[in-house]
């Protein structure tokens, strides 16, 4: 009905215009008013004005200008459509003084005076980000999670851990090599220490390791990186030792081959050709050489035990591996084969944290759903997408 009865103004004014004279230009807005914003990063002022008195008849827009100076020319913002009082100016630089001014576009294009603001404002950095309120109730909710099982795992309480099959089958599987008299082939995947997957990968050769000492099994392990050669050398000492068995470790077994990706996948695919292992444990990072080392292993027969965060390659070995360990299944590795209260605390804090951010979103998702529906505006969009985004980023670390 607004722009009907404006429309049809517009049109008298123009006939008018036609007959005597030009569009009068708008009055200006009044009392321009420019404040910090609250609980930022430290960039931004929000501004507020009194609309012009022409705002229902003449006034097409809103034009907002700035400067770092009462004296340096004005920039123009933005424009924004007339019956709003009230602007959000981000992208700023922060502690940079700026000033602002406001004026009222007539429907010719013709602006009013302006009104400007004659004390510099500073956006500045407060100590928390309103935007990201939701996302710290998140954090409260897992790290309180995390807290709490932790003290429960201390005080030696029990603590239920799903069992991961492709662990509780290192015994199987170094059994059978013991039974064959064949070795047991271990590889940390083909990145460097730097990588998380190879530090988890680096975890359970330490208890293949320590299972192949008590069951006077061989352990090789070939690696593609120098420095995964050292710590699988200590760690795999480590094991024997703790196995009561240091004499017979063998740090021969444990070798550098080359760095070059299908260089290592030839030498590794040739020797297990050659030397036909029982058991195979592939535990890491791993890209094109997924398929052809589980696809070699299947053809001799090894029983094989793989473990990799990464999504491409899963196919291969759930396909080709007798088990598999999945994402997280293959980080949990640590908590689960160690049985320390705190990485068991920890593990089992996080579980319950994203059961209860699941739910959340669930009950999140149906209200927004429902208000939509219903033509309500619910406060939920933003939530969700924060939950959403921190959910996925401690599900794929």
């Amino acid at each position: 009905m607004r722009r009907f009865i404006t429309s049809v103004f517009v049109f008298g004014l123009i006939i008018i215009n036609s007959a005597f004279g030009e569009i009068p230009s708008p009055e200006p807005p009044a009392n321009l008013i420019a404040e910090d914003h609250p609980w930022d990063h430290g960039d931004k002022i929000d501004l507020s004005w009194d609309l012009s008195i022409d705002d229902s008849k003449l006034v097409e827009s809103y034009r907002i200008y700035s400067s770092t100076s009462s004296e340096v020319p004005f920039t123009v913002v933005t424009n924004i459509s007339s019956g709003e009082n009230s602007f959000i100016v981000e992208k700023l630089k922060r502690n940079q003084e700026y000033f602002f001014q406001v004026t009222a576009v007539g429907l010719d294009g013709q602006e009013s005076t302006p009104a400007r603001t004659e004390i510099a404002v500073v956006p500045t950095r407060q100590w928390f980000d309103g935007n990201r309120f939701s996302l710290a109730i998140i954090t409260l909710i897992f790290c309180g999670s995390v807290f709490y099982w932790i003290n429960h795992a201390r005080k030696g309480r029990p603590l239920k851990i799903r069992k991961i099959a492709g662990l509780e089958a290192v015994d199987e599987a170094v059994g059978r090599a013991t039974e064959m008299g064949r070795s047991c082939l271990f590889i940390a995947g083909i990145q460097d220490m730097n990588e998380i997957q190879t530090i988890a990968g680096i975890t359970v050769l330490s208890r293949v390791a320590k299972t192949a000492a008590e069951f006077d099994a061989r352990v090789e392990v070939p690696t593609s990186r120098s420095l995964v050669m050292t710590a699988a050398r200590e760690t795999v000492q480590a094991s024997y030792l703790a196995a009561g068995r240091p004499d017979a470790y063998n740090e021969d077994n444990i070798y550098y081959v080359t760095d070059e990706q299908f260089g290592y996948v030839a030498y590794v695919q040739g020797m297990m050709v050659r030397e036909k292992p029982a058991a195979c444990f592939y535990m890491g990072a791993f890209f094109a050489e997924s398929l052809i080392l589980a696809e070699t292993g299947n053809s001799i027969g090894a029983i094989q035990v793989a473990g990799t965060a990464m999504p491409a390659q899963l196919p291969f070995f759930v396909a080709a591996c007798d088990y598999t360990l999945i994402g997280e299944e293959f980080f949990a590795a640590s908590a689960y084969l160690s049985g320390e209260p705190d990485q068991l605390g920890s593990l089992k804090g996080q579980d319950v944290g994203k059961v209860i951010v699941m739910a959340g979103i669930i009950i999140g998702v149906t209200m927004l759903t429902v208000g939509m529906i219903a033509g309500i505006d619910t406060p939920f969009g933003s939530w969700l997408n924060d939950a959403v985004r921190f959910l996925r980023s401690v599900i794929l670390t």
